[in-house]
């Protein structure tokens, strides 16, 4: 009895906020490794980063730090922590890794992948630079560490289109995203080598599905991730990263909103505007939902799925993030 009252005394606070969203009698399933969580996190110097696509019950209730890749990424190098705990897919578990090589990096679930990280290796890399020497790859944060050793500035889609600008060159291999490659090519006059890997959240979303959207809600404002198709874009009111879509809502307090992207970003943006009503599209990614407030306390207890890599991959990855974080968005 006892438990549960300290439970309840420390944690009440966090479902008041994500109660619009949580269910009751899912929150009484939530609650007690909420509480778990975050004492043992203290007891263990551990900090827990969260993806924007995490679900409430993670993002509002044990995360230390919630943001896009790039935010992440930086938060990562800046801790003070002795455990790194990522609350997101293998490659931003790597990514912390490459920021912060002496600190020990853990993932909930090492299956948590990515179809963008997967479509590409750093073999392929090499080849394209074969084919095409002296062009500069610029590779999205959303790739493995061996395809970062083979590129000279990551980027996400935060500032793209302000990395590719930077080079000052007329020609770029863009790894591995078709459609942002698409969509950066439609905002700068440089020529865009593109591969052809898509993010499998975003390549559902339709143009059709949007004109339906639209049509039966007058007034909405779509807001669209640079991952989806460009058709999907060019029906949208806006169109930007995870944070430049937050950005928009806070701004802006539309009364209606449509964010085309992952699910579980519009319940936790509706967490932090409550005046705007969110029509809220349900492609979720799977990988992301592969980790759960179960699997991060298992793996905060026992430290499992942590992130090893050679010296000489974090060296030369970590290049060429630290050249992105310095370009900043």
């Amino acid at each position: 009895m006892e438990e549960l009252q300290k439970i309840k005394r420390d944690t009440d606070f966090i479902y008041q906020k994500i109660s619009k969203v949580v269910p009751e009698i899912e929150w009484a399933v939530h609650a007690p490794y909420i509480y778990k969580i975050n004492r043992l996190k203290k007891e263990k110097n551990a900090v827990i980063l969260a993806h924007n696509y995490q679900t409430p019950e993670i993002y509002h209730g044990v995360a230390d730090f919630s943001a896009d890749s790039l935010a992440l990424a930086i938060e990562a190098s800046k801790t003070s922590a002795d455990i790194i705990l990522m609350a997101g897919v293998h490659f931003m578990a790597e990514t912390a890794k490459l920021m912060s090589p002496d600190k020990k990096v853990i993932l909930p679930d090492m299956n948590a992948g990515c179809s963008l990280s997967s479509s590409i290796t750093g073999k392929d890399v090499r080849l394209l630079k074969e084919k095409y020497p002296g062009v500069p790859v610029v590779s999205y944060v959303n790739t493995s560490a061996e395809v970062k050793a083979e590129t000279d500035v990551c980027c996400t889609s935060a500032n793209a289109v302000k990395i590719v600008k930077s080079l000052g060159v007329k020609k770029v291999i863009f790894l591995p995203d078709d459609y942002l490659a698409k969509y950066v090519a439609s905002q700068t006059d440089i020529e865009i080598i593109s591969w052809k890997g898509i993010c499998v959240v975003h390549d559902q979303f339709s143009k059709q599905e949007i004109d339906d959207i639209r049509k039966n809600n007058p007034g909405i404002k779509i807001i669209a991730h640079p991952e989806c198709p460009p058709d999907v874009i060019q029906a949208s009111d806006f169109a930007g990263s995870t944070s430049g879509m937050i950005k928009y809502v806070k701004d802006n307090q539309p009364k209606k909103v449509m964010m085309v992207t992952e699910c579980s970003m519009s319940d936790n943006i509706q967490i932090e505007n409550p005046n705007v009503d969110f029509i809220k599209p349900c492609n979720m990614c799977p990988h992301m939902k592969k980790i759960t407030l179960p699997k991060i306390l298992d793996c905060l207890e026992n430290e499992t799925g942590e992130i090893i890599m050679d010296k000489e991959t974090i060296n030369k990855a970590r290049i060429s993030v630290e050249r992105m974080a310095a370009i900043g968005r």
